[in-house]
Protein backbone atom coordinates (compact mmCIF):
# COMPACT_ATOMS: atom_id res chain seq x y z
CA UNK A 1 0.00 0.00 0.00
CA UNK A 2 1.52 3.54 -0.97
CA UNK A 3 1.06 6.10 1.67
CA UNK A 4 0.22 9.74 1.45
CA UNK A 5 0.49 12.11 4.14
CA UNK A 6 -2.89 13.82 4.93
CA UNK A 7 -2.98 17.60 5.90
CA UNK A 8 -6.47 18.26 4.12
CA UNK A 9 -8.56 18.47 7.20
CA UNK A 10 -11.31 21.20 8.22
CA UNK A 11 -12.28 21.97 11.85
CA UNK A 12 -14.59 24.23 13.89
CA UNK A 13 -12.79 26.22 16.42
CA UNK A 14 -15.72 28.58 17.17
CA UNK A 15 -17.25 26.96 20.44
CA UNK A 16 -18.35 23.84 22.37
CA UNK A 17 -22.18 23.39 21.01
CA UNK A 18 -22.92 21.35 24.24
CA UNK A 19 -21.35 24.71 26.22
CA UNK A 20 -21.63 27.57 23.97
CA UNK A 21 -17.95 28.30 25.51
CA UNK A 22 -15.09 29.30 23.34
CA UNK A 23 -13.03 26.81 22.64
CA UNK A 24 -8.98 26.85 23.01
CA UNK A 25 -6.70 26.75 20.06
CA UNK A 26 -7.33 23.09 18.94
CA UNK A 27 -4.28 20.84 19.12
CA UNK A 28 -2.51 19.66 15.94
CA UNK A 29 -5.38 17.08 14.17
CA UNK A 30 -2.82 15.64 11.69
CA UNK A 31 -2.99 12.45 9.97
CA UNK A 32 -1.50 9.71 7.65
CA UNK A 33 -3.31 7.40 5.47
CA UNK A 34 -2.95 4.68 2.34
CA UNK A 35 -3.97 6.84 -0.62
CA UNK A 36 -6.04 3.04 -1.05
CA UNK A 37 -8.44 4.72 1.99
CA UNK A 38 -9.83 7.75 -0.71
CA UNK A 39 -9.95 5.60 -3.60
CA UNK A 40 -12.06 2.63 -1.83
CA UNK A 41 -14.24 5.68 -0.37
CA UNK A 42 -15.08 7.24 -3.75
CA UNK A 43 -15.59 3.65 -5.32
CA UNK A 44 -18.41 2.78 -2.62
CA UNK A 45 -19.79 5.91 -2.89
CA UNK A 46 -19.56 6.66 1.15
CA UNK A 47 -17.97 8.96 4.08
CA UNK A 48 -17.20 7.98 7.36
CA UNK A 49 -18.03 9.01 10.45
CA UNK A 50 -15.68 8.84 13.33
CA UNK A 51 -16.71 9.40 16.83
CA UNK A 52 -13.72 10.23 19.10
CA UNK A 53 -14.34 11.08 23.26
CA UNK A 54 -11.07 11.88 24.02
CA UNK A 55 -10.68 14.65 21.23
CA UNK A 56 -13.96 15.78 22.00
CA UNK A 57 -14.46 15.46 18.29
CA UNK A 58 -17.29 14.22 15.62
CA UNK A 59 -14.78 13.04 12.29
CA UNK A 60 -16.24 12.85 8.80
CA UNK A 61 -13.77 11.24 6.41
CA UNK A 62 -14.56 12.27 3.32
CA UNK A 63 -12.56 11.71 -0.23
CA UNK A 64 -11.34 14.94 -1.47
CA UNK A 65 -9.94 15.33 -5.17
CA UNK A 66 -5.81 14.39 -3.82
CA UNK A 67 -6.15 13.56 -0.75
CA UNK A 68 -8.11 12.42 2.46
CA UNK A 69 -10.31 15.08 3.89
CA UNK A 70 -10.93 14.51 7.60
CA UNK A 71 -13.52 17.41 8.75
CA UNK A 72 -13.94 18.18 12.60
CA UNK A 73 -16.90 19.02 14.59
CA UNK A 74 -16.56 19.75 18.08
CA UNK A 75 -18.52 18.07 21.19
CA UNK A 76 -18.75 17.25 24.21
CA UNK A 77 -17.52 13.85 24.92
CA UNK A 78 -19.11 11.80 21.80
CA UNK A 79 -19.83 7.96 21.95
CA UNK A 80 -22.70 6.16 19.99
CA UNK A 81 -23.41 7.29 16.23
CA UNK A 82 -26.40 5.99 14.56
CA UNK A 83 -27.53 7.16 11.03
CA UNK A 84 -30.60 5.86 8.89
CA UNK A 85 -32.90 7.85 6.51
CA UNK A 86 -31.41 10.72 6.66
CA UNK A 87 -31.14 11.06 10.15
CA UNK A 88 -27.85 11.27 12.12
CA UNK A 89 -28.11 10.67 16.14
CA UNK A 90 -24.95 11.15 18.47
CA UNK A 91 -24.70 10.60 21.73
CA UNK A 92 -22.80 13.29 24.14
CA UNK A 93 -22.00 13.19 27.89
CA UNK A 94 -25.06 14.34 28.79
CA UNK A 95 -27.65 14.32 26.04
CA UNK A 96 -28.12 12.91 22.48
CA UNK A 97 -28.27 15.45 19.71
CA UNK A 98 -30.24 13.80 16.29
CA UNK A 99 -29.68 16.38 12.74
CA UNK A 100 -31.42 15.55 9.41
CA UNK A 101 -29.87 15.82 6.14
CA UNK A 102 -31.48 19.32 4.72
CA UNK A 103 -29.79 18.81 0.95
CA UNK A 104 -31.32 22.54 0.18
CA UNK A 105 -28.77 24.02 2.43
CA UNK A 106 -25.71 22.32 0.50
CA UNK A 107 -26.05 25.05 -1.73
CA UNK A 108 -25.54 27.47 0.76
CA UNK A 109 -22.05 25.59 2.06
CA UNK A 110 -20.78 25.85 -0.91
CA UNK A 111 -22.13 29.54 -1.63
CA UNK A 112 -21.58 31.28 1.63
CA UNK A 113 -23.11 34.93 1.91
CA UNK A 114 -20.63 37.46 0.60
CA UNK A 115 -18.54 34.45 -1.28
CA UNK A 116 -16.04 36.60 -3.63
CA UNK A 117 -15.93 33.51 -6.44
CA UNK A 118 -19.03 31.59 -6.13
CA UNK A 119 -19.23 27.97 -6.97
CA UNK A 120 -21.17 26.83 -10.17
CA UNK A 121 -23.34 24.03 -9.76
CA UNK A 122 -23.34 21.35 -9.56
CA UNK A 123 -22.99 22.01 -5.74
CA UNK A 124 -20.05 19.91 -3.92
CA UNK A 125 -21.42 19.12 -0.90
CA UNK A 126 -24.09 16.23 -1.22
CA UNK A 127 -25.66 16.59 2.51
CA UNK A 128 -25.85 18.74 5.10
CA UNK A 129 -27.04 17.83 8.57
CA UNK A 130 -29.24 20.40 10.92
CA UNK A 131 -29.67 19.87 14.40
CA UNK A 132 -33.29 19.29 15.11
CA UNK A 133 -33.22 18.17 18.68
CA UNK A 134 -30.78 17.69 21.73
CA UNK A 135 -32.82 15.53 24.54
CA UNK A 136 -31.00 15.44 27.96
CA UNK A 137 -30.01 12.18 29.32
CA UNK A 138 -27.82 13.38 32.57
CA UNK A 139 -24.61 11.14 32.48
CA UNK A 140 -25.60 8.13 31.78
CA UNK A 141 -22.36 7.13 29.80
CA UNK A 142 -24.57 6.65 26.61
CA UNK A 143 -22.47 4.31 24.39
CA UNK A 144 -23.70 2.19 21.06
CA UNK A 145 -26.90 3.64 19.18
CA UNK A 146 -29.23 1.91 16.49
CA UNK A 147 -32.69 3.33 14.93
CA UNK A 148 -34.85 0.39 15.35
CA UNK A 149 -38.19 -0.81 13.52
CA UNK A 150 -39.88 2.23 11.49
CA UNK A 151 -41.14 4.44 14.23
CA UNK A 152 -39.77 7.95 13.82
CA UNK A 153 -38.47 8.08 17.40
CA UNK A 154 -37.73 4.47 17.79
CA UNK A 155 -33.89 5.14 18.79
CA UNK A 156 -32.18 2.55 21.10
CA UNK A 157 -29.25 3.13 23.22
CA UNK A 158 -26.79 1.73 25.58
CA UNK A 159 -27.24 3.17 29.56
CA UNK A 160 -23.92 1.70 30.29
CA UNK A 161 -23.68 3.41 33.60
CA UNK A 162 -27.36 1.77 34.01
CA UNK A 163 -26.80 -1.84 32.91
CA UNK A 164 -29.80 -1.19 30.44
CA UNK A 165 -30.81 -0.89 26.56
CA UNK A 166 -32.95 2.28 26.64
CA UNK A 167 -35.39 4.67 24.02
CA UNK A 168 -36.28 8.38 24.36
CA UNK A 169 -39.31 10.31 25.82
CA UNK A 170 -39.90 13.84 26.45
CA UNK A 171 -41.13 13.41 29.83
CA UNK A 172 -37.85 11.08 31.22
CA UNK A 173 -34.12 11.49 31.09
CA UNK A 174 -34.37 7.72 29.50
CA UNK A 175 -36.78 4.98 29.60
CA UNK A 176 -35.21 1.17 30.27
CA UNK A 177 -36.58 -1.31 27.77
CA UNK A 178 -34.30 -4.34 28.54
CA UNK A 179 -31.51 -5.13 31.19
CA UNK A 180 -29.33 -8.42 31.24
CA UNK A 181 -30.89 -10.66 33.99
CA UNK A 182 -27.49 -11.20 35.99
CA UNK A 183 -28.32 -7.09 36.98
CA UNK A 184 -30.38 -7.57 39.92
CA UNK A 185 -31.59 -3.22 39.77
CA UNK A 186 -31.27 -0.43 37.96
CA UNK A 187 -28.62 1.75 39.53
CA UNK A 188 -26.24 4.22 38.38
CA UNK A 189 -22.95 1.98 38.99
CA UNK A 190 -21.75 0.72 35.46
CA UNK A 191 -21.91 -3.03 36.94
CA UNK A 192 -21.11 -5.12 33.65
CA UNK A 193 -19.93 -2.38 31.36
CA UNK A 194 -22.91 -2.52 29.00
CA UNK A 195 -21.58 -0.95 25.85
CA UNK A 196 -22.25 -2.81 21.86
CA UNK A 197 -25.96 -3.02 20.29
CA UNK A 198 -26.56 -4.94 17.35
CA UNK A 199 -29.56 -4.83 15.56
CA UNK A 200 -30.87 -8.21 13.33
CA UNK A 201 -33.74 -7.19 10.77
CA UNK A 202 -34.48 -4.00 11.88
CA UNK A 203 -34.62 -4.80 15.72
CA UNK A 204 -32.23 -5.10 18.61
CA UNK A 205 -31.06 -8.09 19.09
CA UNK A 206 -27.23 -8.76 20.40
CA UNK A 207 -25.77 -6.66 22.94
CA UNK A 208 -21.64 -6.95 24.45
CA UNK A 209 -21.13 -6.41 28.17
CA UNK A 210 -17.11 -6.72 30.10
CA UNK A 211 -18.08 -9.10 32.54
CA UNK A 212 -21.21 -11.23 33.99
CA UNK A 213 -21.29 -9.19 36.91
CA UNK A 214 -23.69 -7.81 39.45
CA UNK A 215 -21.61 -5.27 41.57
CA UNK A 216 -20.50 -1.83 41.06
CA UNK A 217 -17.81 -1.52 38.42
CA UNK A 218 -17.73 -5.48 38.95
CA UNK A 219 -16.08 -6.16 35.28
CA UNK A 220 -13.45 -4.59 35.70
CA UNK A 221 -11.90 -7.75 37.76
CA UNK A 222 -11.59 -10.04 34.86
CA UNK A 223 -11.30 -7.87 31.53
CA UNK A 224 -9.11 -10.22 30.11
CA UNK A 225 -11.81 -12.68 29.31
CA UNK A 226 -15.16 -12.12 31.03
CA UNK A 227 -16.31 -10.61 28.13
CA UNK A 228 -19.69 -12.05 26.77
CA UNK A 229 -22.48 -11.53 23.84
CA UNK A 230 -25.84 -11.75 25.15
CA UNK A 231 -29.05 -12.57 23.08
CA UNK A 232 -31.64 -10.33 24.50
CA UNK A 233 -34.63 -11.97 22.85
CA UNK A 234 -33.88 -15.36 25.24
CA UNK A 235 -31.34 -14.01 27.63
CA UNK A 236 -28.86 -16.07 26.98
CA UNK A 237 -25.27 -15.86 26.67
CA UNK A 238 -24.08 -16.60 22.92
CA UNK A 239 -20.50 -16.50 23.71
CA UNK A 240 -18.36 -15.78 26.58
CA UNK A 241 -14.14 -15.86 27.45
CA UNK A 242 -13.93 -12.80 25.43
CA UNK A 243 -11.24 -9.97 26.17
CA UNK A 244 -13.14 -7.02 26.47
CA UNK A 245 -15.89 -6.87 23.36
CA UNK A 246 -17.19 -4.59 21.37
CA UNK A 247 -19.75 -3.50 18.57
CA UNK A 248 -21.82 -6.42 17.51
CA UNK A 249 -23.20 -6.26 13.99
CA UNK A 250 -25.10 -8.36 12.15
CA UNK A 251 -23.57 -8.79 8.66
CA UNK A 252 -23.96 -10.91 5.59
CA UNK A 253 -25.97 -13.54 7.90
CA UNK A 254 -22.88 -14.20 10.37
CA UNK A 255 -22.68 -12.09 14.00
CA UNK A 256 -19.23 -9.98 13.74
CA UNK A 257 -17.45 -8.04 16.59
CA UNK A 258 -14.56 -6.99 17.86
CA UNK A 259 -12.47 -8.88 20.68
CA UNK A 260 -11.35 -5.59 21.98
CA UNK A 261 -8.64 -6.18 24.25
CA UNK A 262 -6.72 -8.39 21.50
CA UNK A 263 -7.00 -5.42 19.20
CA UNK A 264 -9.62 -8.47 17.16
CA UNK A 265 -11.88 -8.72 14.50
CA UNK A 266 -13.96 -11.88 13.70
CA UNK A 267 -17.51 -13.88 14.02
CA UNK A 268 -19.38 -15.64 15.98
CA UNK A 269 -20.18 -19.74 14.74
CA UNK A 270 -22.99 -21.77 14.86
CA UNK A 271 -21.61 -23.24 17.86
CA UNK A 272 -20.63 -20.13 19.68
CA UNK A 273 -17.07 -20.05 19.20
CA UNK A 274 -15.73 -16.50 18.39
CA UNK A 275 -13.50 -17.14 15.59
CA UNK A 276 -10.89 -14.57 14.66
CA UNK A 277 -10.69 -13.13 11.51
CA UNK A 278 -7.59 -10.21 11.77
CA UNK A 279 -5.68 -8.88 14.44
CA UNK A 280 -4.79 -5.08 14.36
CA UNK A 281 -2.38 -3.12 15.91
CA UNK A 282 -5.25 -1.25 18.59
CA UNK A 283 -7.80 -1.37 20.42
CA UNK A 284 -10.07 -2.38 18.34
CA UNK A 285 -13.81 -0.29 18.66
CA UNK A 286 -15.97 0.93 16.23
CA UNK A 287 -17.27 -1.14 13.26
CA UNK A 288 -19.25 -0.94 10.29
CA UNK A 289 -19.61 -2.45 6.86
CA UNK A 290 -19.72 -1.40 3.45
CA UNK A 291 -19.59 -3.91 1.05
CA UNK A 292 -16.90 -6.68 1.91
CA UNK A 293 -15.21 -4.45 3.55
CA UNK A 294 -15.19 -4.04 7.91
CA UNK A 295 -14.55 -0.36 8.95
CA UNK A 296 -12.89 -0.38 12.17
CA UNK A 297 -11.59 2.11 14.89
CA UNK A 298 -8.56 1.52 16.48
CA UNK A 299 -7.44 3.31 19.84
CA UNK A 300 -4.01 3.55 21.36
CA UNK A 301 -5.19 2.79 24.56
CA UNK A 302 -3.84 4.88 27.43
CA UNK A 303 -1.45 3.57 30.55
CA UNK A 304 -4.18 3.04 33.19
CA UNK A 305 -5.79 0.68 35.16
CA UNK A 306 -8.87 0.72 32.62
CA UNK A 307 -6.61 -1.15 30.19
CA UNK A 308 -4.04 -3.22 32.08
CA UNK A 309 -4.06 -7.07 31.86
CA UNK A 310 -5.01 -6.96 28.28
CA UNK A 311 -3.21 -7.98 25.18
CA UNK A 312 -3.18 -4.98 23.20
CA UNK A 313 -1.80 -2.81 26.43
CA UNK A 314 1.04 -5.43 26.62
CA UNK A 315 2.20 -4.37 23.43
CA UNK A 316 5.11 -1.54 23.04
CA UNK A 317 3.33 1.86 22.89
CA UNK A 318 5.20 2.14 19.13
CA UNK A 319 3.14 -1.00 18.08
CA UNK A 320 -0.68 0.36 19.17
CA UNK A 321 -1.55 3.11 16.61
CA UNK A 322 -5.10 4.89 16.50
CA UNK A 323 -7.02 5.80 13.43
CA UNK A 324 -9.72 3.40 11.18
CA UNK A 325 -9.00 0.22 9.67
CA UNK A 326 -10.32 -1.18 6.18
CA UNK A 327 -10.23 -5.26 6.79
CA UNK A 328 -11.21 -7.12 3.28
CA UNK A 329 -14.30 -9.98 5.10
CA UNK A 330 -13.47 -12.03 2.50
CA UNK A 331 -9.44 -12.66 3.22
CA UNK A 332 -9.09 -10.79 6.42
CA UNK A 333 -6.28 -8.74 4.34
CA UNK A 334 -6.06 -5.12 5.73
CA UNK A 335 -6.75 -2.91 2.21
CA UNK A 336 -6.31 0.62 3.60
CA UNK A 337 -6.25 2.71 6.79
CA UNK A 338 -6.14 6.25 8.41
CA UNK A 339 -3.73 7.03 10.99
CA UNK A 340 -4.43 9.89 13.58
CA UNK A 341 -1.66 11.57 15.28
CA UNK A 342 -1.04 14.18 17.91
CA UNK A 343 -5.00 15.25 19.34
CA UNK A 344 -6.98 12.02 18.92
CA UNK A 345 -5.77 8.98 20.40
CA UNK A 346 -8.67 6.94 20.99
CA UNK A 347 -11.63 6.02 18.64
CA UNK A 348 -15.51 4.70 19.89
CA UNK A 349 -17.82 4.83 16.95
CA UNK A 350 -17.17 4.15 13.23
CA UNK A 351 -20.49 4.81 11.07
CA UNK A 352 -20.83 4.10 7.05
CA UNK A 353 -22.83 6.94 5.58
CA UNK A 354 -24.24 5.07 2.11
CA UNK A 355 -24.83 7.11 -0.45
CA UNK A 356 -22.93 10.26 0.89
CA UNK A 357 -19.38 11.84 -0.38
CA UNK A 358 -19.51 15.42 0.83
CA UNK A 359 -21.40 15.62 3.87
CA UNK A 360 -20.97 18.22 6.63
CA UNK A 361 -23.19 18.76 9.95
CA UNK A 362 -23.80 22.04 11.74
CA UNK A 363 -23.81 23.27 15.16
CA UNK A 364 -23.13 26.79 15.51
CA UNK A 365 -23.12 28.38 11.91
CA UNK A 366 -25.72 31.27 13.22
CA UNK A 367 -26.60 32.17 9.62
CA UNK A 368 -27.40 28.92 8.41
CA UNK A 369 -29.47 28.01 11.25
CA UNK A 370 -31.43 31.31 11.70
CA UNK A 371 -32.22 31.34 7.86
CA UNK A 372 -32.74 27.46 6.87
CA UNK A 373 -36.18 26.10 7.48
CA UNK A 374 -38.02 22.77 7.21
CA UNK A 375 -41.32 22.73 7.02
CA UNK A 376 -44.08 19.83 5.94
CA UNK A 377 -44.60 19.58 2.40
CA UNK A 378 -48.16 20.24 2.71
CA UNK A 379 -47.30 23.45 4.02
CA UNK A 380 -44.98 24.27 0.66
CA UNK A 381 -47.85 23.45 -1.62
CA UNK A 382 -50.13 25.56 -0.14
Amino acid sequence: MRFLMAHEYTSDATQTPDTGEPAVAPPPLRSVHTTSFPELLRSLGVTIAVSTYQAGKLVFLRAGENALNTHFRTFAKPMGIAAAGGRLALGTATGIWEFHNVPGVCPKLDNPPGAENPVPPPVKHDACYMPRTLGYTGDIQIHEMAWAGKATDDLWFVNTRFSCLCTREQRYSFVPRWRPQFISQLLPEDRCHLNGLCLRDGKPRYVTALGRTDTRGGWRDNKKSGGVVIDITNNQVLCDGLSMPHSPRWHNGQLWLLQSGDGGVGFIDAAGKYQSVAVLPGFTRGLDFAGPYAFIGLSQVRETAVFSGIAIAERPPAERFCGVWVVDTRTGNIVAFVKFQDAVQEIFGVQVLPGVRWPDLITDDKVLLSESFIVPDQAKAT
